[in-house]
């Protein structure tokens, strides 16, 4: 996944991969759990209509060829366990 220029998918958990991955991904579903990756930009939801889902996997081809790079939404470092033992330590 990390190599391809496009991703299609209804998989929530690809979602998230593509997006931490910088990798453009279209939502073949009405709706996604993963929201976070629509408003970041690197996901976009283009329901179950044929002509709707090639118009959105040409938009985001786009939109990932004019982009220079594409960073992970914050808090996606990877560090979220660090977080907790953190709060975790002051209370």
């Amino acid at each position: 996944m990390s190599n391809a220029k496009l991703v299609l998918t209804d998989s929530g958990g690809i979602q998230e991969e593509t997006t931490i991955l910088g990798v453009p991904c279209v939502t073949i579903r009405e709706n996604t759990e993963r929201p976070i990756t629509v408003t970041h930009g690197t996901n976009v939801i283009a329901g179950l209509k044929k002509e709707n889902i090639i118009n959105a996997a040409h938009a985001q081809l786009k939109r990932f060829s004019e982009a220079r790079s594409i960073s992970a939404p914050p808090f996606w470092d990877g560090k979220a366990a660090e977080r907790i033992v953190e709060i975790l330590g002051k209370e």
